[in-house]
C-alpha cells in the first residue's frame, strides 16, 4: 500500500510529537542535522565507481528514510503542512533548475 506525504506526517505526529514538541526547535534541528551527516556517509560509501556491500545499501535507504522523518518532526513542531507546502512542485510548478 502506498504511503502518502500526509499519512506519514500524520505517523510521525501522532507517534512523537510530544517529545518532538518537548524538545523544541533548536534540539530537533541538531538531530536532523546529524541525521544529514549520516546520510552524506552512506552516500559517500555508496558512490558511483564503488562497490557498496548490501549492509552499506541497506544503510543507505535507512539514512534517507531517517533525514525524512525527522524533516517531518521539523514540519510537525512547526506547524507545517508538508503536502501543501509540497504543491509548490506538483500544483505550481518550479521555475527554474539549480546547477
Amino acid at each position: 500500500m502506498a504511503l502518502t506525504i500526509e499519512a506519514f506526517q500524520k505517523l510521525i505526529r501522532d507517534r512523537y510529537y510530544p517529545t518532538d514538541s518537548a524538545r523544541g526547535t533548536p534540539g530537533t534541528f541538531m538531530w536532523f542535522i546529524e541525521e544529514v551527516g549520516e546520510l552524506a556517509t552512506a552516500l559517500q560509501d555508496n558512490a558511483p565507481g564503488k562497490k557498496p556491500t548490501p549492509e552499506q545499501r541497506a544503510n543507505l535507504d535507512e539514512e534517507f528514510a531517517d533525514v525524512l522523518a525527522w524533516l517531518t518532526t521539523l514540519a510537525n513542531i512547526n506547524g507545517v503542512d508538508l503536502e501543501r507546502a509540497l504543491r509548490k512542485y506538483t500544483e505550481e510548478g518550479v521555475e527554474g533548475v539549480k546547477e
